[in-house]
């Protein structure tokens, strides 16, 4: 997760970060990147129902579900393992997680054991009365994915009128004051969406958005074929960059990030140099490194419908154990899974280009999910890294 508004306007200094002795069990939310004991954030899939049928979809679900998800009383005890562990944020998504009906009652159990809960949703069930439980529950975010226009919104998620209902998923959580965000998956289908992203930012003023890269897992391993090439990504992210300071520069504060492309990060140091910015740059640079770049096995986790605990959201692959025989803080902190210690040394392991890279501390490998996918190899090259032979080896 790169911040660009934080990272190239200057809003986060490393001092920061580090008044809190980059703890993450005292960091602010929009700090918690830079904490040091990297404790996880758990995204929890805790269903595997849905009523869309996302082009994207790394859990490739749908209307059917599972009839193995957690039941809510093993829900709940998985919630006080999490709290006793220390994990500063729980994720609930899906699966589409307000097909669940148990939603705001395991949030509230989790804010209740101290756990921050923040909620991704598609935003279409989401209706005045959802949005005051989610908000009395003690939700503090509700992310709401957004795609582009109306009508390529509707094309990407499969179904007429989306747009339309997850426009008012939106209305209804800034009806009951609920902090709501947009999300967005960067294909090449979406893409030429994103200035439309920003139009809808400010005109229905929300306060932030995550620009997604794609990790090409489940049904978005269809979309792999006709994904962005590097001389379109690095475009895509100098849009962003500058769609982001021309808010700032009119007075409209917004929060921008990028996720799931960790070469995000060296590529707005490396503008920042370029454009003579070098003090700035230096900080940015200080930042990155407490960031640490991809954090699967480390500062993230996934735990399934099912009680799979994964290194990440997107690496089902990659199955560390199942809370059904032993807790989550049992598997994460078991010096024997093979992969949780690889992932915690990745320098020892990341192969080719990666070996030699002078930002390899800054953007951590990059998705080993994505480089799986691509060469079958957990430590081989991931293809996203659109950073070239010179700028990493300068």
């Amino acid at each position: 997760m790169i911040g660009i508004s934080k990272l190239y306007l200057g809003q986060v200094e490393p001092s920061d970060a580090l008044r809190y002795g980059r703890r993450s069990s005292v960091l602010p939310s929009h700090l918690l990147q830079f904490s040091a004991d990297k404790k996880p954030v758990v995204v929890w899939n805790i269903t595997a129902r849905c009523n869309l049928t996302c082009s994207h979809c790394y859990a490739a679900v749908g209307q059917a579900g599972s009839v193995s998800e957690l039941d809510t009383r093993e829900a709940m005890a998985v919630l006080d393992d999490l709290a006793a562990f220390q994990c500063p944020v729980v994720l609930f998504s899906g699966g589409e997680p307000l097909m669940r009906p148990d939603l705001p009652e395991l949030i509230a159990h989790a804010v209740g054991r101290g756990l921050r809960a923040v909620v991704s949703s598609n935003g279409t069930l989401l209706d005045g009365p959802m949005a005051r439980r989610l908000k009395d529950a003690g939700t503090t975010y509700v992310g709401i994915s957004v795609d582009g226009r109306p009508e390529v919104h509707d094309r990407f998620r499969g179904m007429k009128g989306a747009f339309s209902r997850t426009l008012d998923g939106i209305h209804a959580c800034q009806s009951v004051g609920l902090k709501v965000g947009l999300r967005h998956t960067i294909t090449a289908d979406t893409a030429g969406d994103i200035p439309a992203i920003f139009d809808l930012l400010e005109a229905e003023s929300i306060p932030r958005v995550c620009f997604y890269h794609l990790v090409p897992t489940g049904r978005g391993a269809d979309l792999q074929a006709c994904d962005l090439g590097h001389d379109d990504t690095r475009r895509i992210v100098d849009l962003i960059i500058d769609r982001t300071a021309d808010l700032a520069r009119r007075g409209l504060q917004k929060e921008v990030l990028t996720v799931d492309n960790h070469s995000d990060g060296p590529y707005l140091y490396l503008r920042l140099v370029r454009e003579g910015n070098l003090e700035r740059a230096q900080r940015v640079l200080e930042l990155l490194r407490m960031n640490g770049g991809n954090s699967s096995g480390q500062g993230i986790s996934s735990i399934g419908w099912d009680g799979s605990v994964y290194p990440d959201q997107f690496w089902r692959t990659q199955c560390l154990g199942t809370i059904r025989e032993r807790s989550f803080s049992a598997i994460w902190s078991d010096s024997s899974i093979e992969l949780l210690g690889e992932l915690r040394n990745k320098k020892k392991h990341v192969t080719g280009r990666c070996r030699a890279c002078r930002f390899l501390d800054v953007c951590g490998g990059n998705f080993r999910a994505r480089a799986e996918a691509a060469t079958g190899s957990r430590w081989g090259v991931d293809p996203a890294c659109y950073l070239s032979d010179e700028e990493i080896t300068a």
